[in-house]
């Protein structure tokens, strides 16, 4: 029988433009979270900043979260701009951008998801991903998505088409009651119309070129209850079990 898989959601303290500051910022809170996956919004390590240059996988900033995971067996899932060639093209293909999700474990950084659902000036800088894609822990298929991927019916959908205990987002919503009322609202019904588990991270307080954002990570259960939220501030975290 599959193990109950306790998750994680962490609204992180903005470290401003310094990657590293923020990564010893994840990694502090994957040591307190204790938890086996441990979820941080949209961009997490550069703040909603277009223009912050991209990361590759092996940076050496990263190293914080990956020792903080080696530390706690952990599998922590961190937002960061990413630049990319093609496996299939040949030495010369232009490379592309996108909005990324990255998987830290104790091992390494690889790129899980890449963010499908583009907007606004997102589409001057980067590429959309192209599919939907499961990131699968200790028996748990996990559907991935990244902000507005979440706001959109048919990407749950296709999503949960794959196969999935829960649909986890890493998210930035803006501050205003109309976006808190979206946020619960696109959360809800994403558990509802699939009858699957919704975790969500999502910034609080400043987060790059936002002065201030929604906060309200939480998780929502099967048919749509909501199980556990954060308020609005940075440095916030829920913890929650799912069974």
């Amino acid at each position: 029988m599959r193990e109950p898989l306790t998750v994680a959601v962490v609204q992180p303290v903005w470290a401003g433009a310094d990657v590293l500051a923020n990564a010893e910022e994840h990694a502090v809170a994957v040591v307190r979270a204790g938890a086996r996956l441990v979820v941080f919004p949209e961009l997490s390590l550069t703040g909603y900043d277009l223009d912050a240059p991209s990361l590759p996988v092996d940076d050496p900033r990263l190293g914080p979260i990956r020792d903080a995971c080696r530390a706690t067996g952990s599998v922590a899932l961190v937002g960061a701009p990413v630049r990319e060639v093609d496996a299939d093209e040949n030495e010369d293909a232009e490379s592309r951008e996108y909005i990324a999700m990255l998987a830290v474990t104790g091992e390494g950084v690889a790129v899980a998801y890449r963010k499908m659902c583009l907007h606004g000036a997102e589409f001057d800088r980067f590429t959309p991903g192209g599919k939907p894609e499961v990131l699968t822990v200790d028996g748990w298929r996990l559907g991935l998505a990244i902000c507005a991927d979440a706001a959109e019916p048919r990407h749950a959908a296709d999503t949960a088409a794959l196969g999935i205990d829960a649909y986890v987002a890493g998210t930035l919503y803006g501050a205003a009651a109309d976006s808190l009322v979206r946020r619960d609202t696109h959360m809800r019904e994403r558990a509802a119309a699939h009858d699957t588990w919704v975790v969500l991270a999502t910034s609080a307080g400043a987060s790059g070129t936002y002065p201030e954002t929604s906060g309200g990570s939480g998780v929502w259960a099967p048919g749509g209850e909501t199980v556990a939220q954060a308020g609005a501030a940075a440095g916030e975290t829920v913890t929650v079990v799912l069974r």
